[in-house]
């Protein structure tokens, strides 16, 4: 049987249309393959985008900035001395995102203007920190990624 190129054309078509909607239907119903969205709430974070941006540009005035270090696999956060570390109150947050279930969030309490997140909280990779702080009734925030080994 001889069949003709129009014809194998839309066979290959359609053979190629079936390939991808099995990886489609494969990725779609797996949960190997996680595809959540990086914020929950989107929208309500979207809502609050020009108080997000006033407190970075806040962040970006000051003369002295937070330091963040990382050694020994632990990351420490380095306040300015201008700063009253009693007076300091906020959070921060690291967020992995190569995966959710590592995401956590601790609330900003200073020693000697330094906070230290241990090394058994992390994991090596990248880490995006988001650093949420309030010091005399205005807001500050810096965010920073991060690669740890």
């Amino acid at each position: 049987m001889k069949i003709s190129w129009g014809t194998s054309i839309i066979i290959s078509f359609a053979l190629f249309i079936s390939f991808i909607l099995y990886f489609v239907f494969k990725v779609q119903t797996n949960s190997k393959y996680d595809n959540e969205l990086v914020v929950d709430e989107y929208y309500k974070k979207d809502a609050k985008f020009g108080a997000e941006m006033l407190s970075v540009q806040n962040a970006e005035d000051l003369t002295e900035k937070p330091v963040i270090t990382t050694s020994n696999g632990e990351i420490s956060i380095s306040f300015p001395k201008q700063f009253d570390s009693k007076k300091v109150n906020g959070t921060v947050s690291l967020y992995r995102p190569s995966n959710k279930k590592l995401d956590f969030e601790i609330p900003l309490s200073l020693t000697n203007s330094t906070l230290l997140i241990p090394k058994k909280s992390l994991v090596g990779g990248r880490w995006d920190i988001t650093i949420e702080w309030e010091y005399d009734g205005k807001l500050y925030t810096t965010k920073e990624d991060l690669y740890l080994r």
